[in-house]
């Protein structure tokens, strides 16, 4: 297991990644306002902003049973929880985690597209991770959250814009290492289809993450600025 820290990959085209910055934010006060008891219980926070395939499918709320169906005074509707459920985080690791990646991989992103079709391109890549989750997992009544699907997009576009960018990262949460991107990134896109086709669809949407990489590799194609070329062979700075 790796975790990013750090890229020298200079802004070529923005001054700041603004979008960036301001989603890791909301998903940050998102997650301190609903996801730690100040407002809602934790339960009523994950259960009703999460996407639960078969209740979207159904268009209506599964039937009251446990402590998990708390009423929710701010209940979002089912159609809607194709797009709410990439904002909801059910823990500070979980959070961290895809605010880090996004934190390190997203602002070239931005600046390969621009700010604007940079937001698009999240929430894009989040809903056809949720549609992707959904279509394999039809019948699961397992909430879905989490921003890894748009994560995972990026991380799709990062590696097709600079593959030999070199990626702090930390092995084994405490062995630095400096490595490429087309190595780094590379693995863990395999980590991710492997774990969705051998996985048995419990604990972690992969499918979602599958759904995320796609539509971010095939979106770089399009919405990228004019002028920017896919698989630069530039190496980055130290």
């Amino acid at each position: 297991m790796f975790v990013p820290i750090h890229d020298r990959n200079p802004l070529k085209s923005i001054r700041f990644q603004y979008v960036t910055v301001g989603l890791i934010v909301l998903n940050t006060a998102i997650y301190l306002l609903f996801g730690t008891t100040l407002v809602f219980s934790v339960q009523e926070y994950l259960v009703d902003f999460s996407l639960i395939p078969v209740e979207f499918l159904g268009g209506a709320r599964l039937p009251s049973s446990g402590i998990l169906w708390l009423e929710n005074p701010l209940p979002v509707p089912e159609q809607l929880t194709i797009a709410s459920y990439m904002f909801v985080h059910g823990s500070a690791v979980h959070l961290l985690g895809n605010m880090l990646f996004l934190w390190v991989f997203g602002d070239n992103v931005e600046d390969a597209m621009g700010h604007l079709r940079f937001l698009m391109f999240y929430l894009m890549c989040g809903i056809f991770a949720g549609l992707l989750h959904i279509a394999i997992m039809r019948n699961s009544d397992i909430p879905v959250i989490g921003a890894s699907g748009s994560v995972a997009g990026i991380v799709a576009a990062y590696l097709m814009l600079h593959p030999k960018v070199k990626i702090w990262v930390l092995a084994l949460w405490r062995i630095p290492l400096r490595i490429s991107a087309a190595w780094v990134l590379g693995f863990w896109v395999l980590l991710q289809v492997f774990s969705a086709v051998t996985s048995s669809g419990e604990g972690i949407a992969w499918w979602a993450h599958v759904g995320g990489l796609s539509a971010g590799a095939v979106l770089i194609l399009f919405m990228r600025r004019p002028g920017v070329k896919l698989f630069d062979q530039t190496q980055g700075g130290a």
